[in-house]
């Protein structure tokens, strides 16, 4: 059937509807990084309410902006007030808080771009905070999202310690030390692992398992001063604190001490802190010791170590000034 002269062909009117679509496509891009500019300027200057409209305005432009959920939901959750908990409208920011950080997560958890995926990681992190006990106080909701985020980075082992701490908050402490015992599994070389588990331990009154832990990561350190101090640290709290310890284990405990705080020392002898707790543990030995003229040899040297921390801390003090 020949056309009409003047009428327009189907291929015409597809191309120019293309076009069109294109255009307003192009557009709709332009208005999104023209209002995501200033919602990013409203969110720095803590504008939160400001940034919030404008983030909304971003996605309604362009959806496929993917880093505006997460800006858009910190936005929400800044907004929301604990001191209003309960109140509809404050506690919908929080929900609308939760929705945002879930697509941010989604959406930019598995991307190539090694910053879009930082966001969607803090994009998790702050969804699993929101279930927090200071806000929705919903740790059954945040467990999955962290176990998820576990299978995403198996080797990160900040994923382990907040599984952890929800089964910790939640009085389940043989699943939290399953997975902080899972985290030195996955990253065993790296030291935060030990400390966490010796927190872990130490809050649990099991100092047996403390000190193992500590000593686990100066084994990882041993060239690094501050994991020797930080037995000794833990020895002297446990002799000096713990009325349950006896005069027998305190005197172990002493005697451990003074030897982890040497060894950091031989690693540093400069290390006024270290100076400072061999002085406490060798006033410790004094209190437990019998022999009169032995205390007072152990309480001169504890001065000694003590003047000489003190007078480290003041070239360092000079130091800084000049």
């Amino acid at each position: 059937m020949p056309l009409e002269v003047g009428a327009p062909s189907r291929l015409a009117v597809a191309v120019a509807a293309v076009v069109l679509v294109s255009g307003c496509a192009q557009i709709g891009q332009i208005r999104a990084q023209q209002s995501f500019k200033e919602a990013n300027q409203a969110y720095q200057a803590q504008d939160y309410k400001k940034a919030a409209d404008l983030y909304e305005q971003t996605i309604q432009a362009n959806p496929d902006l993917n880093t505006a959920y997460f800006f858009l939901g910190n936005s929400y959750d800044q907004l929301w007030k604990p001191s209003k908990k309960g109140e509809a409208a404050n506690d919908e920011l929080l929900q609308k808080a939760v929705d945002n950080y879930q697509k941010s997560a989604e959406r930019l958890v598995n991307v190539p771009s090694p910053e879009e995926r930082r966001i969607g990681r803090l994009a998790l992190e702050y969804l699993v905070a929101t279930y927090g006990a200071d806000k929705l106080n919903d740790p059954a909701k945040a467990e999955p999202v962290v176990q998820r985020m576990i299978q995403n980075d198996p080797t990160d082992t900040g994923s382990y310690f907040v599984l952890a701490r929800i089964y910790q908050d939640a009085g389940l402490y043989d699943e939290a030390e399953k997975i902080y015992l899972l985290a030195k599994d996955a990253k065993p070389g790296d030291p935060a692992v030990y400390m966490q588990l010796a927190g872990f331990y130490n809050g649990q009154g099991d100092f047996a398992k403390t000190i193992d832990a500590l000593q686990q990561r100066a084994q990882k350190e041993p060239t690094n001063p501050e994991a020797f101090y930080t037995i000794a640290t833990y020895y002297w709290d446990e002799a000096y604190r713990d009325p349950r310890v006896r005069e027998n284990e305190k005197k172990e405990y002493v005697k451990s001490g003074i030897e982890a705080i040497d060894h950091a020392l031989q690693l540093k002898a400069d290390y006024a802190e270290a100076l400072i707790y061999k002085g406490l543990l060798l006033r410790l030995q004094a209190n437990i010791e019998k022999d009169p003229s032995l205390q007072q040899s152990l309480i001169k040297q504890a001065d000694a170590l003590r003047d000489r921390a003190q007078e480290l801390r003041k070239q360092k003090a000079a130091g800084a000034g000049d």
